[in-house]
């Protein structure tokens, strides 16, 4: 059995590519409320601050920072996971594990997270946030993308409406 290292850094910014099993599906367009409420729900219990997001049909991307003190982000991710799946229902493909293990199969098992290192690499992934649905080809601009916190950061001024930069190569857990 695979063991995980996950880095527990109390406070700490990191960057997380979620998945779903079947990354054909649009379930996480399709049903955009309730993941915006499973969200909140969960935030509500276990509280992050939101650097950057943003939902695709098939998986997203977060840049969260933690509260100072705590850094279960896995028990955030897991509540978050299956609340989305209670809301939205459904039969999804299992293998013999999952179902021993009482997962419902909709998402990937496991997550990529990076922790955030320094303010350059914070940049390099928020701005990965932006520019996701137009490097998958959803759309032409970041501003065209509505499930992305790219709309909040241009109210804020920390991003120009017109952005369009590109993102430097690097590993973003896709």
């Amino acid at each position: 059995m695979p063991s995980y290292r996950r880095a527990a850094v109390p406070g700490a910014a990191f960057f997380f590519t979620v998945a779903l099993a079947d990354r054909r599906s649009r379930v996480l367009v399709d049903h955009a409320d309730a993941l915006r409420g499973a969200f909140v729900a969960t935030t509500r219990e276990h509280p992050v601050e939101v650097d950057a997001m943003v939902v695709l049909p098939d998986h997203l991307h977060a840049v969260w920072r933690l509260p100072e003190g705590d850094a279960d982000f896995p028990a955030r991710w897991r509540k978050l996971k299956a609340r989305f799946t209670r809301a939205v229902g459904g039969e999804w493909p299992r293998s013999r594990s999952k179902i021993a293990k009482g997962e419902r199969g909709l998402w990937q098992r496991r997550y990529w997270e990076h922790m955030i290192r320094d303010a350059e690499d914070w940049r390099r992934h928020v701005e990965y946030c932006w520019s996701d649905p137009v490097r998958h080809g959803l759309v032409a601009a970041a501003r065209d993308w509505p499930l992305s916190s790219f709309h909040r950061d241009v109210r804020r001024g920390i991003a120009p409406a017109d952005w369009s930069g590109a993102v430097a190569p690097g590993r973003f857990g896709e």
